[in-house]
């Protein structure tokens, strides 16, 4: 799906936004046509707003918050607004973000009431001593840093609330997008495959900083504290300029036993590994033990690449030419032009 924005570029660096909206069993015959484009503005609109960053000048981290946010303030996702419930009936928030060109990242974990968590994670990166902080300290520390606390009533939705009842009532525990979230559209289908809603980005600004985040509700029905891997920086963020940009989406667990972000990095940092091998390597041995989900993958170049090992991954991209790259399905999908949200300079 492409989408022409009109730019003038003063500079030939190359900048690059990558973006993540989940991994699973995204196929057509699963979206309606409604909710496929609900989808697609929604990523679009991401990858417009961090694109405005970069293409201003903008750090690759303030890129990255910035495509973030747009997804966390979105119900078709599973973080911020979409979250999913615990077993407990509450939403517990997972952040995490990392700076390429110093290595410095910050995380939150199981956070009830910042409304953008990716923000909190920037928080405690540039103004705290600290890596990762959680639960009512993290939520008391974003609070007295001055960023946006709602009421845990503001991420309720009905459609994440009847997905608890339901995962109770069977007595699992079910992944973040088991079935389609909230739409437009009055029906729908109960019946959906997992899928995971997670979100994430990459960035290249162009100064040629590299930067990585991800935010997630983590798993309908988690008990004890529970924490996947979108809080831990080398599991399911990681940038550094000498190799890559990272974000994951998928069994979070297996992504933290395999360090899939590391991971990857380093096959790219110490081998010269190209960068969709090294993806595709870490999700071989990620499916190895049980696990499944996607990558994003950005180096300091500008190469990048979207992997995934499930049906579909909701994801997306945009690089200095100005066009968004928008795509759910199979790589063989075709382009759909959406003049609505072409942007002029």
């Amino acid at each position: 799906m492409t989408i022409q924005t009109n730019t003038t570029r003063v500079d030939t660096s190359p900048i690059r936004l990558v973006i993540h909206g989940g991994a699973g069993t995204i196929t057509r015959s699963k979206l309606t046509k409604e909710l496929e484009q609900a989808y697609t503005q929604v990523l679009a609109q991401s990858l417009t707003a961090g694109y405005a960053v970069l293409d201003a000048g903008g750090s690759s981290i303030d890129a990255v918050i910035a495509a973030i946010v747009v997804m966390e303030d979105s119900p078709l996702f599973n973080a911020g607004k979409g979250a999913v419930f615990s077993n407990a009936g509450r939403i517990e928030l997972d952040a995490s973000i990392m700076d390429g060109s110093t290595r410095m990242a910050g995380s939150v974990a199981a956070v009830t009431t910042i409304r953008n968590p990716i923000r909190a994670a920037h928080a405690v990166m540039t103004k705290s001593a600290h890596v990762m902080l959680m639960g009512q300290g993290a939520d008391a520390f974003a609070a007295e840093m001055g960023l946006e606390i709602v009421d845990p009533s503001y991420f309720y939705t009905q459609f994440r609330w009847n997905q608890l009842q339901k995962a109770i009532a069977e007595e699992r525990l079910m992944q973040d997008h088991d079935v389609v979230p909230n739409t437009p559209q009055p029906q729908m289908d109960e019946k959906v495959d997992e899928k995971r809603g997670t979100v994430g980005a990459v960035a290249l600004d162009r100064h040629g900083n590299l930067a990585a985040g991800t935010s997630t509700g983590g798993i309908t029905n988690k008990r004890f504290g529970r924490v996947g891997d979108s809080s831990v920086i080398g599991a399911g963020t990681y940038a550094d300029n000498r190799s890559i940009a990272v974000s994951a989406t998928g069994t979070g667990e297996i992504f933290i036993r395999t360090v899939a972000a590391f991971n990857t990095a380093a096959q790219v940092r110490l081998q010269q590994i190209p960068i969709i091998e090294a993806a595709d390597n870490t999700l071989a041995e990620i499916a190895a033990i049980g696990g499944d989900g996607g990558l994003i993958v950005l180096d300091a170049k500008g190469n990048h690449a979207m992997r995934f090992n499930t049906r579909g991954m909701y994801r997306g991209t945009i690089g200095s030419d100005g066009i968004v790259r928008v795509g759910m399905f199979a790589a063989n999908d075709k382009a759909v032009s959406m003049p609505s949200l072409h942007r002029t300079r």
